[in-house]
């Protein structure tokens, strides 16, 4: 499980570059946006061996199905966890062990609505909410339910970091390598 407590900062990384800077970073958990079903084994090894736990968006594993089936094979490749947008897929994961974090988009406030709903029937562990800088759908999601909260995306600037976390995250995923080593 995460380690929000000390670290709340999250490697959110899509390609072979970052993640070998977010192995050189003082992060401790990495967000996998982009992979396949030949090279997830060999990032969690990669990830394990520098002391970093990898959790694999399943939603973008080319080469694998997004249904259980695919979450299974997931689970025999020694990853942390599993981050979908999928109720099914997050149930699935659940039902095999894995961590799971649900994303969810906040574009309105039909959305939070939304998510609280299906929040109501979801076996995630932790959820994230996208973009990061939706201050108000985190402090409202963070009031009615009580599973932690990851802010992801647009997150740019320390002060963002900060407002995010004030707002009721507990961790925040980034893609900035600046923010890494906050």
């Amino acid at each position: 499980m995460l380690n929000y407590k000390n670290h709340p900062i999250i490697a959110a990384v899509k390609n072979e570059s970052d993640f070998y800077a977010a192995l050189a970073s003082s992060i401790e958990t990495i967000f996998m946006l982009s992979s396949n079903i030949l090279t997830v084994e060999d990032y969690a090894r990669r990830a394990h061996n520098g002391g970093k736990l990898l959790y694999v968006h399943m939603d973008f594993v080319d080469g694998l199905s997004k249904d259980a089936s695919g979450v299974r094979y997931l689970s025999t490749k020694n990853i942390d966890g599993i981050i979908s947008t999928r109720s099914n897929i997050i149930s699935a994961a659940a039902d095999c062990g894995i961590p799971t974090v649900q994303r969810f988009f906040m574009i309105d406030s039909r959305s939070v609505d939304t998510a609280l709903d299906t929040l109501k029937n979801s076996k995630a562990n932790m959820i994230e909410i996208m973009p990061a800088i939706a201050y108000k759908a985190i402090s409202k999601m963070k009031s009615n339910i009580r599973i932690p909260i990851i802010a992801g995306g647009l997150i740019e600037r320390k002060s963002e970091v900060d407002e995010a976390l004030a707002s009721g995250a507990s961790m925040i995923s980034t893609g900035k390598r600046e923010l890494w080593n906050q």
